[in-house]
C-alpha cells in the first residue's frame, strides 16, 4: 500500500452531513485522478474483480455530497473484507485531496456494473479547508484499548487501529497479540448494532474487518515491522467470533 495514506488516518473524519464545508467543487481533473487511482490500490484478495462507479445521482444518498462512488466486486470468499480493504485506501486517498468521505451504508442503487454487484458507496465533496478535518482523532468516542487488544506486544499500534471506523461504530475486532503473530478476529458483540438490521450486521462487519487491516497493516509498514498475513474464510459468520486474519512478524 501507499505508505501516504498513513498520515491521512489521523486527519479523516465521517462527514455525516456535508454542510459548512465551503462552495469548492471537485474538479474534472480529480474526477479522473480518482478514477485512476483506485486502480492502483492494492487488493487484499487478487482474484477478486472490484470495479467503481462515480455518479451524482441515482443513489438514495442525501447527505448534501457531491459525488456518490459506488463500489462493485464479484461475490467470492472474502470479497466483502477486501471491499473494504480497498475501500479505504480510497477514503484515505480522498482525504489527502482535501475531498470528504462518508461510507454510506444504507444506500441503494438499482444496477449491476460489467456483471459485479454493488457492495457499498462512499459518498463525497470537497471541502475548503483542513481545519474542518479532524483536529484530534484521540477525542473520538472508542471502545477502551482492553475491550480490542490482548497483549502488550504493538500497543502503539493498537492505539492508532482502534480508530478504524465502523457501520454504527461497532468496532467489530478483536486482537490476540504476542511477539511473534497478531491474531485478528471479526467479533459480533450480541445486542450492539445501532440502527442496522439485525440480518446485515454481519454484512458490514465484513466490510469492516476489512478496513481494519488496511489501517493495521498501515501501521506495521509506518513502523517497519515485516510480516507475513494469512487470510482466512470464515467457517460460519453468524459465530459471534470469527478468525479473519493472523500475521507472522519477521
Amino acid at each position: 500500500m501507499n505508505n501516504n495514506l498513513y498520515d491521512m488516518i489521523f486527519k479523516r473524519k465521517s462527514f455525516h452531513l456535508f454542510r459548512n464545508i465551503g462552495n469548492e467543487n471537485i474538479s474534472d481533473e480529480e474526477i479522473k485522478n480518482i478514477e485512476n487511482e483506485f486502480n492502483n490500490f492494492k487488493p487484499l484478495v487478487q482474484d477478486i474483480k472490484v470495479k467503481m462507479k462515480i455518479v451524482k445521482d441515482f443513489t438514495t444518498c442525501k447527505r448534501g455530497q457531491e459525488y456518490c462512488i459506488l463500489l462493485y466486486s464479484e461475490k467470492k470468499d472474502n470479497y466483502l473484507q477486501n471491499i473494504g480493504y480497498i475501500g479505504e485506501q480510497l477514503d484515505l486517498y480522498l482525504v489527502s485531496k482535501n475531498i470528504g468521505t462518508l461510507w454510506f451504508g444504507i444506500g441503494k442503487v438499482e444496477e449491476e456494473l460489467d456483471g459485479l454487484d454493488f457492495v457499498i458507496m462512499i459518498a463525497i465533496a470537497k471541502v475548503d479547508s483542513e481545519d474542518k478535518f479532524r483536529k484530534d482523532m484521540y477525542k473520538s468516542k472508542r471502545k477502551e484499548l482492553s475491550e480490542i487488544w490482548n497483549g502488550d506486544f504493538c500497543l502503539d499500534i493498537a492505539n492508532i487501529v482502534r480508530f478504524t471506523p465502523s457501520a454504527c461504530n461497532t468496532q467489530p475486532w478483536i486482537v490476540d497479540s504476542s511477539k511473534n503473530e497478531l491474531k485478528v478476529y471479526r467479533y459480533k458483540k450480541t445486542g450492539k448494532r445501532g440502527i442496522m438490521p439485525v440480518d446485515m450486521v454481519n454484512y458490514y462487519n465484513q466490510i469492516d474487518i476489512g478496513i481494519f487491516l488496511c489501517f493495521l497493516e498501515l501501521c506495521l509498514s509506518k513502523n517497519d515491522i515485516k510480516y507475513k498475513r494469512t487470510l482466512y474464510v470464515e467457517e460460519n459468520v453468524d459465530n459471534e467470533k470469527n478468525l479473519t486474519a493472523t500475521y507472522k512478524i519477521n
